[in-house]
């Protein structure tokens, strides 16, 4: 895990605080240096943008029909940036507890009808999607202070507890209870002794000698 881990402290928002302004500060309480370099990391950084066009995205929805008239557009335009700027796609269907952290950029994908809760972190290259079949067919629901570590992939109708840790690279498709830590197995199996033979030696077409031992 690194620096942005929820092991740093939540400092979890006055239940007043709107979700965009608990973004903000969360993003702010993890930059470093003076305060004018910490307010111009955080207008620079992508995940900033991100946060700041979800929220406007789900303010949107809320308004008169009239007012979502000249709303939504812009924010059908701004999420369009978004996704081809800087990889993160996060529909404004999502629901999104305060004090969102998007600490990198590139190939962030939620689905729109996952449920994340407060205080969560979301790494680059992950994939928050929807799986299965019939009755089962849905998103995940992750839980509060929930760390998602870069490559990691959760999908299906799943609940994810809170304070939990994914680790990087971790396919997360059953239930995680709370102040779990889940990472990926980095080990290997031999699935068959059959070797890289040519097809002319084996039996068929190139990969027909690749063969599992198991039963």
């Amino acid at each position: 895990m690194d620096a942005h881990s929820p092991a740093l402290p939540a400092n979890r928002p006055p239940r007043h605080e709107s979700a965009l302004r608990a973004d903000l500060r969360r993003r702010y309480a993890m930059t470093s240096g003076s305060t004018l370099n910490r307010v111009l990391t955080c207008a620079r950084s992508p995940g900033v943008h991100a946060v700041l066009v979800l929220r406007f995205g789900q303010w949107s929805r809320r308004r008169p029909k009239l007012l979502r008239v000249v709303f939504d557009p812009l924010y059908v335009f701004l999420n369009f940036f978004i996704q081809v700027l800087w990889g993160i796609e996060i529909p404004r269907g999502a629901r999104i507890g305060p004090g969102l952290y998007i600490g990198h950029y590139g190939g962030i994908t939620v689905s729109p009808t996952a449920v994340i809760g407060r205080d969560c972190n979301l790494s680059q290259n992950i994939t928050i999607g929807v799986s299965g079949a019939g009755a089962k067919r849905g998103a995940p629901t992750l839980g509060d202070n929930v760390y998602v570590a870069p490559g990691a992939r959760l999908f299906g109708r799943i609940t994810i507890g809170n304070n939990v840790k994914i680790g990087a690279n971790a396919v997360i498709h059953k239930d995680l209870p709370d102040n779990a830590i889940a990472v990926m197995d980095p080990g290997f199996k031999i699935i068959s002794y059959a070797g890289n033979r040519p097809a002319d030696q084996g039996d068929g077409e190139p990969g027909s000698n690749i063969t599992s031992t198991e039963e």
